[in-house]
């Protein structure tokens, strides 16, 4: 590690304290994980497929309440602003919410979506299959405009805006320039996580956008194999989607590489402090709400990038989609 950089992991170590109880509202899809799991022991005389012999049943929060989870599990305060259907898996997503002491007075429901429910069907290790209840589809203009009227009646209430897009309508083009352009109007910051199957100029103007790097490649539309590119080109690629979108910032998250950030004519790479990867999942949900956290605390952005890649590094030890809190981040740099 460079001088400068290990300069800043100790001011990082030091502001720890400092992480305020951020107030950060959440737009996205929202959705419930669950999980069936038993043993097989026989195939099915009806068809050539296994029988799973159910042992246990669970849910888990899904998609961009991850993310709350990720806040509040740091200390802030989420407001989750969604979607959700008027059915069994929307009663069971605000009873997971409400014990993760998450508010759910910001869902909408919409009786003509199924509230998003994957249904992972395990044998040990093994993933027997997967069946997911969903429409991906846009948000009928009633809704979305419920959307920016909550946002605007409750502007007093958050310090920033997370865009969680994973492109199964509830985040839009028009609905994200709305959102942005209004939060501009409030002075209050915009962070974007990407999907790749989203129109680039979806994320114009927002403050800060956090795509990994196939997901640059993608929003890019670079015929390139994401692995194959250099240090530089990765620097010539933020470059162009930043100018695109006109973003004060962006990061480029790069797994093992760690990140690349983009901040007015600097470019700065910071390497990952993960010492064990046991699972990647959720590791971007942990990346944007660390760094809306931090930047909303007043780090500057390479700091924001060092506290995000420690509090990522911390989640990828754990299995399955983690949080993590200050203690565990405080912990990792002290033995870093």
């Amino acid at each position: 590690m460079n001088s400068s950089l290990s300069l800043l992991q100790q001011n990082v170590f030091g502001r720890l304290s400092s992480i305020k109880n951020a107030k950060i509202l959440v737009v996205g899809d929202v959705g419930i994980d669950q999980y069936v799991t038993g043993g097989v022991k026989r195939i099915s005389p009806e068809a050539p497929v296994p029988v799973v012999e159910v042992k246990d049943e669970f849910f888990r929060l899904g998609l961009s309440t991850n993310v709350a989870q990720n806040i509040k599990s740091l200390g802030g305060s989420p407001i989750l602003l969604s979607v959700i259907g008027a059915d069994d898996g929307g009663g069971q997503l605000q009873k997971l919410l409400q014990e993760s002491e998450i508010s759910t007075d910001f869902l909408i429901t919409d009786k003509d979506r199924p509230t998003t429910r994957k249904i992972r069907v395990m044998s040990g290790m093994h993933h027997i299959v997967r069946v997911d209840y969903e429409e991906k589809k846009p948000l009928q203009s009633k809704l979305q405009l419920q959307i920016l009227d909550q946002i605007k009646k409750h502007s007093d209430q958050f310090e920033g805006v997370i865009l969680q897009d994973y492109a199964k309508g509830v985040l839009s083009k028009d609905l994200n320039l709305e959102i942005t352009a209004l939060c501009k109007k409030l002075k209050k910051p915009v962070f974007a996580d990407p999907n790749e199957r989203s129109p680039l100029l979806s994320y114009e103007n927002v403050t800060l956008m956090t795509p990994n790097l196939k997901e640059a490649v993608a929003l890019a539309k670079w015929d390139r194999d994401p692995e194959d590119l250099s240090d530089s080109e990765v620097h010539e690629l933020g470059r162009e989607i930043q100018s695109k979108i006109k973003s004060d910032y962006m990061i480029i998250t790069r797994s093992k590489e760690g990140m690349t950030l983009f901040e007015d004519q600097r470019i700065i790479d910071v390497p990952t402090f993960a010492r064990q990867v046991y699972d990647v999942t959720g590791a971007g949900d942990t990346v944007i709400s660390a760094l809306a956290m931090a930047l909303i605390s007043g780090f500057s952005l390479e700091e924001a990038c060092i506290f995000a890649n420690f509090a990522a590094g911390v989640v990828v030890a754990k299995v399955g989609s983690a949080t993590c809190n200050l203690e565990e981040i405080r912990q990792s740099m002290n033995s870093y």
